[in-house]
Parts: structure tokens; C-alpha cells; sequence
């Protein structure tokens, strides 16, 4: 059965979530930037209120995603105050200035984050060369790839992220995520044949999932 993650802002988009067929949840701070590592507190609430899996960004700020070596260690910092109160998974990435993988530092992660799983987020969509990114990926230890495709939307993405499933072998899950929509994952589903699909399921400007989106991304995964 194909699987939904939906990214939340807020404890109330976590219950619409999980209420309406959510299979994990993503949780992020700071919408405006594309999500940075959320507050403690309001993890622990999320956790507290949900079962389904709780993934959780590690991401010190906005911009870019090349780190000053302060920054590198509030990761690692970060890391071991989620791993302490049992989240299911971390989702972060690290680009070199040339826009690759910094294999060293991710690989460094992932080995903290042990035995949680790891997503490397949208910093995929920046990589030079999505094919030897994926490797690399791969390499550190990684179990799920973000991405829309390298494009600002996965509908844009949808040639890539088909691309993608096929060469991961199944070796790594590519998630769809950017756009993503009850009115196209039909479309992505046929089109990539992925299974593990992520949306903020936000239909109206605010930063509170949409229940009735959650509902409609669930059938239609699962049409």
C-alpha cells in the first residue's frame, strides 16, 4: 500500500494528519523558509498526541544549505535531543559550495542519527547531478530521498522523479514532495511509480493542513 507523509507547522495540522489517513508526519518550524528543526516542547506534544510516525527536520535556519561549522554542531546537537524523546526518523541535508553532496558530514549524521532512519530533504532539488547525488545518498547511509524532481514542483519534476524511482533500485524510497496535491497524485502515482508520497496538504495560505486534502490524498494514493 502506498504511504502518505504530511509536513505540519503546528499540533493541529499533526491531529488533522494523523485523523484523516496520514501515514507519518514531518515536522518542521518556519513555513516562510521551506521548514528549519522545530521547537522541543511542541515535539514532544506532537509525539504525545499522535501513533503514527513522527519525523522531525533538522535544519538550523533558512537559505542555503551549506553550514558553518557552529551550525554543523547545533545539528548534531539537535540530533541527540530528538533521539533522546524517541522520534521515528530525522529529515536533513548538507550541500557542498558547488552545489554537491557533502558526503562527509551527512555520512556523520546519518552514524548519530543510528538507529533512526534518515530523509535527505528538498536540498536535493540544488545538486548538480541528481544521478551521482543519489549514489552518493545512498552511500551515507540514507533510507528516503524529498524531492520534486529537481523542479520547483513535482508536476514540473515529474520526468526526474520517474527517473529517479527507476535507478534507485530500490536501494533508497524517492519521496514526491513539493505541489504536491489530491488533483495530481494520481498522476505522479502512475507516472513515477513511487510509493511513499509527502504533501503539506495547505490549501488556503494558512500553515494548517486542509483535513478534507488529507482525506482526498489518502483515496486517491489508494484508489
Amino acid at each position: 500500500m502506498n504511504q502518505l507523509e504530511i509536513a505540519c507547522f503546528n499540533l493541529n495540522s499533526a491531529k488533522i494528519a494523523q485523523e484523516n489517513g496520514a501515514d507519518r508526519i514531518e515536522l518542521c518550524a518556519e513555513i516562510e523558509v521551506g521548514g528549519t528543526t522545530p521547537n522541543l516542547e511542541l515535539t514532544k506534544q506532537v509525539k504525545d498526541l499522535i501513533s503514527i510516525d513522527l519525523n522531525v527536520m533538522i535544519r538550523p535556519r533558512g537559505g542555503n544549505f551549506v553550514y558553518s561549522e557552529a551550525e554543523f554542531q547545533q545539528m548534531k546537537n539537535e540530533i541527540h535531543l530528538f533521539k533522546e524523546i524517541g522520534v521515528n526518523g530525522l529529515v536533513f541535508g548538507i550541500l557542498n559550495e558547488d552545489h554537491s553532496i557533502n558526503c562527509t558530514q551527512n555520512a556523520e549524521l546519518v552514524a548519530l542519527a543510528k538507529p533512526i532512519p534518515c530523509t535527505f530533504h528538498r536540498a536535493f532539488d540544488e545538486v548538480t547531478d541528481a544521478f551521482e547525488a543519489l549514489e552518493e545518498v545512498i552511500a551515507c547511509g540514507f533510507q528516503t530521498i524529498l524531492t520534486s524532481g529537481q523542479k520547483p514542483n513535482v508536476m514540473e519534476g515529474a520526468n526526474r522523479l520517474a527517473e529517479l524511482v527507476e535507478k534507485a533500485k530500490n536501494r533508497i524510497t524517492i519521496m514526491p514532495g513539493g505541489g504536491l496535491r489530491a488533483t495530481n497524485i494520481e498522476f505522479l502515482q502512475e507516472k513515477t511509480k513511487a510509493t511513499f508520497y509527502h504533501s503539506s496538504a495547505i490549501t488556503d495560505g494558512s500553515e494548517t493542513a486542509n483535513p478534507e486534502e488529507v482525506k482526498q490524498l489518502k483515496s486517491q494514493l489508494n484508489a
